[in-house]
């Protein structure tokens, strides 16, 4: 093998290694993204592999410090980050500059080789789409505890009225979950509620629809089983868009995280007389997830003050209600007492 070239795939091994640490440093604890960071890891892997592909001897024998004549070729800017996202966004773009030039120069090796930096390439590129795009979404979700679905015909007052005493009550996201309702309505509807939410910083989920939830500039896109897979959703809202997926069992749990969502709602907890289902998942689907899972676990369906705490001490980060709120006199007091029950 040409010392030249390995030379050359040393020193993006080095690049792509040394990105992918301050990639997952932030993740882990800028963030507080496990599922992000794990990603990162799993990019290191790759990086592992490509590296035993070539052979970490040989690579380690090509280094030459001494004569690296750009060694001290610096500009202005490689020495100055203003903002943290820009000290990720640097590594992002190191770490696809150096995986090209693994796939360019591992061609000559093996197209074997070639194939795991290509691998890691893409990798690297959904990675950065989670970490630059969603990263700050993903991480305000993390801190939602009560997330209100918003049905208008549920509602003992106003629609809008009930989705902002349930925001003062201490509600993180707010869902319009409008089934019957025509395009032109339900995007009225979605683009006045996520006026009170930015006014509010609370986040604005769509049930269903990316085509609304991207007109309406939404945060999140929910869909459930027979909906749009996650990828798909994607393709219309935008990949700057969270997305989450319903499910009722431990198939359609472990099916709904191989789509890789940004979260995963279980339930039915209880029996709910917004929803009735004939099968209730309860707390065992919620210890499935948890156990399974790194991202967000919304628990949803019949919650209630008196049963919240014990969703709580059983994994659940976030519980999300409809008629427990929406569906009372006091909206606001209703979504304080939830809060105060669950977290006490």
């Amino acid at each position: 093998m040409d010392p030249a070239v390995l030379r050359i795939l040393d020193v993006n091994v080095n690049r792509s290694r040394e990105a992918l640490r301050v990639i997952e440093d932030y993740a882990r604890f800028g963030l507080d993204d496990l599922d992000a960071a794990a990603a990162a890891k799993r990019c290191r892997h790759m990086l592992g592999e490509f590296v035993r592909a070539v052979g970490r001897d040989e690579l380690l024998a090509a280094r030459d410090i001494a004569g690296d004549v750009g060694r001290d070729v610096k500009t202005a800017g490689e020495l100055r980050r203003d903002t943290v996202d820009a000290v990720v966004r640097a590594a992002f773009g190191r770490l696809s500059e150096a995986a090209r030039g693994l796939g360019e120069y591992g061609k000559l090796l093996s197209g074997s080789a070639a194939a795991r930096a290509e691998e890691l390439r893409y990798a690297a590129y959904e990675l950065e789409q989670r970490i630059v795009l969603r990263g700050g979404l993903r991480a305000r979700l993390r801190a939602v505890r009560l997330y209100v679905l918003v049905t208008g015909g549920l509602c003992r007052r106003d629609w809008l009225e009930t989705a902002e005493a349930a925001i003062r009550g201490g509600a993180g996201c707010v869902q319009l979950r409008e089934k019957g309702l025509g395009d032109a309505e339900l995007l009225e509807r979605a683009r006045r509620l996520r006026a009170l939410t930015r006014e509010h910083n609370a986040l604005l989920a769509v049930n269903d629809r990316p085509d609304i939830a991207r007109l309406a500039a939404a945060d999140i896109v929910h869909v459930g089983q027979g909906d749009l897979a996650v990828d798909e959703v994607r393709r219309i809202a935008g990949t700057g868009m969270l997305v989450g997926k319903s499910t009722h069992t431990v198939a359609q749990l472990e099916a709904g995280l191989a789509e890789e969502p940004d979260y995963i709602a279980v339930g039915p907890m209880y029996q709910s007389a917004t929803k009735p289902q004939e099968h209730v998942a309860g707390l065992e689907l919620l210890a499935a997830a948890v156990q399974r899972t790194s991202l967000p676990v919304v628990a949803i369906g019949g919650i209630v003050v008196e049963n919240a705490g014990g969703l709580v001490a059983a994994g659940a980060r976030c519980l999300c209600v409809c008629g427990g709120v929406i569906g009372q006199d006091d909206p606001e007091g209703a979504a304080r007492a939830i809060i105060a029950g669950a977290w006490r």
